[in-house]
């Protein structure tokens, strides 16, 4: 039976809605969110640095390559600015620019963060051909102003997997505004990083109104049981 954490406590899911609803491999796809230079660079010039994301990199990408083997389709979803600026700091400039400096202190090369044609936009994680980019993200919300809703509902997928960096802002962001959608959220702990002391949290929010809170390899264990039940059945 898979477990998952609600409002941090570890139990098992006992209601079969769930398993439906929000753990039918055939109905998933997994998003990584801003696993970009932007945050992942060591360089001290980094406009945005997320140093605690890069201890997800190897192991998100681990598990992307373990869901491709599911036919589990991977979106990679990433902030891209206009390089004149006017997507956000010269025009109307995003709340976090002003606010997150007054708590983390100043950083260096903001302004950079972004921005289309430098450095700070590439992957920092594996992205294979077969895989689908996003780059239409210019906000918190990995679904604003971009195309995500789109490619998802083409693809008919409906179960979200959220991965990736800022897990208290981005990846927050992007579960609410998907569970409003209508679209089933599961946030792999393990796989996801944000601001330390606003982590703990946000998991629990996530857990009490958006979304399932798990551990990928219990997630994993329960696609390759439902997959292997189900080609049984076929071979009766």
């Amino acid at each position: 039976m898979m477990e998952a954490y609600f409002n941090r406590i570890k139990k098992p899911i006992v209601d079969k809605r769930f398993y439906d609803l929000f753990l039918d491999v055939k109905k998933t796809a997994v998003i990584t969110i801003d696993m970009h230079m932007g945050h992942l660079s060591e360089d001290p010039d980094c406009p945005c640095p997320s140093p605690r994301a890069r201890e997800v990199v190897e192991p998100i990408n681990d598990f992307n390559d373990k869901c491709r083997q599911l036919g589990i389709p991977i979106i990679h979803v990433r902030s891209v600015l206009r390089k004149d600026g006017s997507d956000d700091i010269n025009g109307n400039i995003s709340a976090w620019r002003l606010l997150f400096p007054e708590t983390v202190g100043p950083i260096p090369g903001m302004d950079d963060h972004a921005l289309e044609g430098t450095k700070w936009t590439e992957f920092g994680i594996d992205v294979k051909e077969t895989d689908y980019i996003v780059d239409g993200k210019k906000r918190l919300s990995a679904f604003y102003p971009s195309d995500l809703e789109l490619l998802l509902r083409n693809m008919k997928k409906e179960t979200l997997i959220l991965t990736g960096t800022m897990l208290d802002c981005c990846l927050l962001s992007t579960a609410t505004e998907g569970a409003n959608r209508d679209f089933r959220i599961v946030i792999p702990q393990d796989l996801s990083r944000g601001y330390e002391e606003n982590e703990e949290a946000t998991l629990r929010i996530i857990s009490m109104y958006f979304g399932l809170v798990v551990d990928s390899p219990d997630l994993l264990k329960q696609w390759r049981e439902t997959l292997a039940e189900s080609q049984s059945s076929l071979q009766v």
